[in-house]
């Protein structure tokens, strides 16, 4: 008996692919949203990181010419009122709005400082949204897919009892398959989830960094022009 149950067990897939053309309507309906899921986390996670490389690379460029002693004017002219850089864009806001608080004489417009500032603010907002979009993307996943998986592990293993019943048999050959099918299911949850979670955390870590770095430049670049302001 024995021996006829583990020949019966040997001759069931039990590969991905098995599983899934055995599974039920619901369970290959619940695998299917995992995998999407699974693509759609990492296809986030590929874009982000890719933004987050060049916009890092793109403040440190700017940061060398703004620091390099070149007149603000001069930098502005190479720069221009639509640049591509967060950081040249939150620059090229602060020195619009220093441009346009000028009277045709040369004389300051009263609360040009407060409204550079907003100005830059602006400007910062701007860039924390775009680099922002997408996270919570990730934040669903991660929370959402394990009890997805969960879902399709109860209808797998119902299902694998129902089977049980109306066989009237316990034995592994009968038991096997509804479970392997649940427990994948579970893994897929799993395989969406962890990634998801990990890179949401570096990724909010990294973005945060960034608009540090923004919040940075624009109180130093603030201060150099209530120099000139000042003088």
């Amino acid at each position: 008996m024995e021996a006829e149950t583990l020949a019966m067990a040997h001759e069931i897939d039990f590969s991905f692919f098995g599983l899934f053309a055995r599974a039920t309507i619901v369970v290959k309906l619940v695998m299917i949203m995992l995998i999407v899921a699974s693509f759609w986390a990492w296809s986030v996670i590929v874009i982000k990181l890719i933004l987050y490389r060049k916009t890092r690379h793109e403040a440190a460029v700017f940061d060398r010419a703004f620091w390099s002693g070149e007149p603000l004017d001069g930098l502005f002219e190479e720069v221009g009122p639509a640049p591509s850089g967060g950081t040249e864009k939150i620059f090229a806001a602060g020195m619009m709005e220093w441009q346009r608080s000028h009277h045709d004489d040369g004389g300051l417009i009263a609360g040009a400082t407060q409204r550079i500032d907003r100005s830059m603010d602006v400007a910062i907002n701007k860039e924390s949204e775009h680099l922002r979009d997408g996270l919570t993307v990730l934040a669903t996943i991660g929370s959402s897919t394990p009890f997805i998986g969960l879902f399709g592990t109860v209808i797998g293993i119902m299902n694998a009892f129902i089977e049980i019943a109306e066989q009237q048999n316990t034995n592994l050959a009968v038991v096997a398959p509804g479970i392997a099918e649940a427990l994948l299911a579970t893994g897929l949850g799993l395989f969406a989830a962890i990634p998801a979670v990990i890179y949401y955390n570096k990724l909010s870590a990294d973005a945060d960094r960034i608009l540090a770095g923004y919040e940075s430049f624009a109180d130093e670049f603030a201060t150099i022009l209530s120099r000139q302001l000042d003088s």
